[in-house]
């Protein structure tokens, strides 16, 4: 008799080139599971791809289990009794992304990121919910006791909108920027205490609160000592605040459009008291000061993704030529590890996204929010965390009242309420005539994916 556990878990957007691959590699890591591994993607191509990756995956001499990997035929077949759902979805054509992050640019509005507030995260989050609504029912109708874990940005609206469509459902949704976070804190505990190695991100006790990608750490400690005073050391030093220009400027050259020097993260500690618990790139989108020109960009460390960038990742290489199929090792997706303590094999503590029952002290209840939360056989409970300082939290109270509006503007189909939202927006700071010109461009380019609106 196998020692291993057997499950079924859905891949929603299983034609995925990293993600899917990644939990891939981590399952085949993993000894004590075993089962089938269902990919759903509109693009069954893309999916049949990864089925040849697993199986050079589960080939390798490392791999310590084996999982049937499948292509569904539809969402129900691959719904269809799975104790697990992820879904990684990228929400209409990657063309819709290129609108979202171009045209707004063409107004004079910036735009690091583009998935999860300003204009491109808004327009994003329209297209994103109907799709999720229908996930959410396909869900309760296939697997309703199944787990569902959602990486698709952006992640509050799209996570809300499983929520709204099935209250009852089992869902939460998984961001990586918190434990990026913890792994940089815990290198700078390695540095500033002189270790011989870096420390277990576990042992960075932050109390995070936010929404996602503008999520704050209140408190923190590392090895039972208050970490703040460090922190505060840190970003004492002289220069750390120095503009960064010259070194953007030379990544921008390079191409090395996602690395940050955390200085927007360390900025909100000077200014408001509270550590940022995202990068640079998303904090910096949802507050009017740090993305007025590409200049006052650069002046951080930060550079811009072009679209252009975007649409070159869809080029990958053939299965069988695929250099990252070579070695198997952990990935950090972590997908794996929520498992394991969903069935009660482990106890975790990791940062959800759930709405809010007073988790998020000064946040509306119902908003969908980031905290931490244990993770165990019994279920997800989150960590209460404490009271932003006062004018953070009218920054964050801000952002949520304006994800909730788009959220009604989405399930309603509204325009002019959606509308509404995007002027509420910080980085809207253009005249309102060109605002709505802006904003028609931009449905006009992704009304493919807005059935029943009228434009």
């Amino acid at each position: 008799m196998s020692d291993k556990t057997p499950i079924k878990i859905s891949c929603v957007g299983g034609g995925s080139r990293l993600w899917a691959v990644n939990v891939i590699k981590d399952l085949a890591l993993c000894p004590s599971l075993e089962g089938e591994l269902s990919l759903y993607d509109l693009d069954r191509s893309s999916a049949a791809a990864n089925v040849e990756r697993a199986a050079i995956i589960f080939g390798r001499p490392e791999a310590r289990t084996k999982f049937r990997v499948t292509v569904a035929s539809s969402l129900a077949d691959s719904l269809a009794g799975s104790d697990f759902v992820m879904i990684s979805i990228q929400p209409g054509p990657i063309g819709m992304m290129a609108s979202d992050l171009d045209v707004p640019l063409r107004y004079g509005i910036f735009q690091t990121v583009g998935d999860t507030t300003g204009p491109g995260g808004l327009v994003r989050a329209l297209r994103t919910v109907p799709i999720f609504s229908a996930f959410a029912e396909a869900v309760m109708a296939n697997c309703p006791r199944a787990w569902v874990f959602n990486y698709t940005n952006p992640m509050a609206a799209a996570t809300a909108a499983l929520h709204a469509a099935a209250p009852g459902i089992k869902a939460f949704g998984c961001c990586h920027e918190v434990l990026g976070i913890r792994k940089f804190l815990a290198e700078l505990m390695r540095e500033r205490f002189d270790l011989d190695a870096v420390p277990d991100p576990d042992e960075i006790e932050l109390e995070v609160s936010g929404v996602n990608h503008f999520t704050f750490a209140l408190h923190g400690s590392f090895r039972g000592e208050d970490l703040f005073p460090s922190l505060r050391a840190h970003m004492a030093q002289e220069g750390f605040f120095a503009d960064r220009g010259a070194i953007a400027r030379e990544r921008k050259a390079k191409g090395e459009y996602f690395v940050s020097d955390k200085r927007i993260v360390f900025d909100f500690l000077r200014r408001f008291g509270a550590l940022g618990a995202a990068g640079d790139r998303h904090l910096a989108e949802f507050v009017p000061w740090y993305l007025k020109s590409e200049e006052e960009i650069h002046r951080w460390g930060m550079i811009l993704t072009p679209s252009s960038y975007r649409l070159a990742r869809l080029k990958t290489p053939p299965p069988g030529e695929d250099e990252s199929l070579r070695t198997l090792a952990p990935t950090g997706e972590m997908a794996v590890e929520r498992i394991l303590a969903l069935l009660g094999k482990r106890d975790m503590k990791a940062s959800v996204n759930l709405p809010n029952s007073g988790q998020a002290a000064g946040l509306p209840e119902g908003t969908v929010v980031e905290t931490f939360a244990r993770l165990g056989g019994d279920g997800v409970f989150p960590t209460a965390a404490g009271r932003f300082p006062q004018a953070l939290s009218l920054l964050v109270c801000r952002i949520a009242d304006i994800q909730a509006m788009t959220l009604r503007a989405a399930d309603e189909r509204d325009k002019d309420l959606a509308f509404q939202a995007l002027l509420l927006d910080p980085l809207v700071a253009i005249p309102t005539d060109r605002a709505y010109s802006m904003f028609t461009e931009m449905l006009e380019n992704t009304k493919e994916a807005l059935p029943g609106w009228k434009l």
